[in-house]
Order: C-alpha cells, then sequence, then structure tokens
C-alpha cells in the first residue's frame, strides 16, 4: 500500500467553503469518513472554530449552488444532500451525500479512476488549504492522476504535493518522523529569519512573501512540521523513559 498526501490551494471566488474559511482563520474542517463508488460519494465532515464561523460554514455548504467536493465550475445538475448532525457553540458535524452526472469530477472519482478501487481517503481543510491524503494500492499511475486533477481544477486552485510513501503494516508511513522537503524549507526559513524569536522578527505573512507561497500554504506548512516535531518528541520521550524503566 502507498500514502498519497496532496493540497489544494484555491483561489478566491472558487470554492464557498474555502472562501468561509479564508475569513474565519481559526477554523478548521476534517473529513471523519469519505466513501466514493463510480456514481455516488458520501462523506461525515467535523468543523471546529467560533460560533460565527460554524454557523458561516454551515450557510455556506447548505446554500452553495453545487456540491462542496465538485471541481466542477458551473452548476453540474448533481444531486445532493447535506445534514447537519451536531450544531453546538464549537462544533459542527455534517453528513453529505452526492449523486454523480457526467459532467461532475471531484478527487475520489479522479483518484478511483486513476489509482483503481479501495481507495481511502482523509482530508483537512484550513482557510484555502485543503489537504487529501490518499491510500491506495499502489498499482495506480500517480502522474496521471495528477495530470486529470490539474485538469479538472483548472485556474481555480494550485496543486502541490507534499508527501509519497510507502505505508507499513502498522499503518504509518516510512519515514514518518521526518518532515518533507516543503516542511523543512519553511521551518528552517522560520528559525532564520527570527520567526521564533520573541518578539518575533518577522511575521508570517513577511515570511511567505520571502518564500514566494501564499500565507495560508506557509501556515499550513508550519504547523504540520510542528506537528510531526512535537509527537515525535513525546514519543522519542516515552521511549526513554520506557527504556529507563526496564534498567
Amino acid at each position: 500500500m502507498r500514502e498519497l498526501v496532496f493540497a489544494l490551494e484555491y483561489e478566491p471566488g472558487c470554492n464557498r467553503v474555502a472562501d468561509t474559511l479564508a475569513d474565519h482563520p481559526e477554523a478548521r474542517i476534517r473529513s471523519l469518513s469519505l466513501h466514493a463508488t463510480a456514481d455516488q460519494l458520501w462523506r461525515v465532515d467535523h468543523a471546529t472554530g467560533s460560533p460565527e464561523a460554524l454557523s458561516a460554514l454551515e450557510n455556506a455548504v447548505l446554500d452553495a449552488d453545487y456540491y462542496a467536493d465538485c471541481l466542477a465550475t458551473d452548476h453540474c445538475g448533481a444531486t445532493q444532500t447535506t445534514q447537519v448532525l451536531d450544531h453546538a457553540d464549537d462544533t459542527l458535524v455534517l453528513y453529505s451525500n452526492w449523486e454523480r452526472t457526467p459532467d461532475c469530477d471531484s478527487v475520489p472519482h479522479i483518484a478511483r479512476d486513476h489509482l483503481g478501487n479501495g481507495v481511502l481517503f482523509e482530508t483537512r481543510h484550513e482557510s484555502r488549504h485543503y489537504t487529501w491524503r490518499i491510500i491506495h494500492s499502489g498499482a495506480g499511475d500517480v502522474t496521471t492522476f495528477f495530470d486529470a486533477l490539474e485538469t479538472a481544477v483548472g485556474d481555480c486552485a494550485r496543486t502541490e504535493m507534499l508527501r509519497t510513501a510507502e505505508t507499513s503494516a502498522e499503518g504509518e508511513t516510512s519515514g514518518s518522523g521526518s518532515l518533507s522537503a516543503e516542511q523543512e524549507a519553511a521551518l528552517r526559513a522560520a528559525v532564520e529569519h527570527g520567526y521564533y524569536e520573541s518578539p518575533r522578527e518577522v511575521d508570517v505573512g513577511e515570511l511567505a512573501s520571502h518564500l514566494d507561497v501564499p500565507r495560508s500554504t506557509l501556515t499550513y506548512r508550519l504547523r504540520r512540521a510542528e506537528e510531526r516535531l512535537a509527537k515525535q518528541y513525546v514519543a522519542d520521550e516515552r521511549l526513554l523513559g520506557e527504556l529507563a524503566s526496564d534498567d
């Protein structure tokens, strides 16, 4: 099995959910479950954020002209059903079902076409940065998948490869403790330019301009790098504790 992680960076006005998340930087959406057949897609998503952000996200999903996962830029005639399963002060859970038409396309359907059946999906959506993690058999063609994806998104989004690797029997990626080249470059630049100094010598916007990447992309890379390093640190400390107790 192989793991493929990539991101779509949406341009303003191309995806209403991305626009809403950009207006509420503290809000996040992650998929709890996502499945696709040849002509259907259904998913459950968990959103967190302020009450104002969650209300805006609910409106964006329920009132959208077309399904948020459809890559068509105009109404494609799909039949869509979205239900709110839970809406608390800081949590929103949505169930969506989408019946595809010949004019529809989506990341899961493009993945099925080029990576084969039995593909697993996990997503995170922060600001305009929509990250997809795909587990597939490895028998398909990743290059043609990306070519088809870039054709489908057109000028609405920029695609970025974040990671591709073998998965182990335990479900972790080989080398999962390491950073991607993009994350390492972002972290190195942040240190060199004083982003982590107190007080900071540069803010994330200035650092993004220096690296010539969108602010949301840099924020995502730094957050993922920090998350990976923190988890690795805790895992190493736990291992050292276990070794010490054995002695």
